[in-house]
């Protein structure tokens, strides 16, 4: 029968067998962490993303309002309920 020569470990193996051990255990779980944080994170984004678009929507809706408002039948229209009369001479644009 062959001898079998136990196989002895000194402190810092000990020590670097533990970090190994950590590591491998340690490793999936930060990956799952991080996975789930980017999820988080792009599900946000795509929340403000919709909130962007719906204002974006509104404001197209109030230029055009502003725009119809603005147009010179409207404005025509406008002055006549009031018994006013056009002259174009008069009207001052403010930008």
């Amino acid at each position: 029968m062959a001898k079998q020569k136990k196989l002895k470990l000194r402190g810092v193996d000990k020590v670097m067998l533990t970090i190994l051990i950590s590591l491998a255990l340690l490793t999936p779980l930060v990956v799952v962490f991080s996975k789930s944080i980017l999820s988080r994170s792009n599900i946000e984004v795509e929340r403000i993303k919709s909130k962007v678009e719906k204002q974006d929507t509104i404001n197209e809706s109030l230029m055009m309002k502003i725009n119809e408002l603005a147009s010179l039948s409207n404005i025509q229209g406008v002055a006549k309920e009031f018994g006013l009369s056009y002259i174009n001479d008069n009207i001052i644009v403010i930008k």
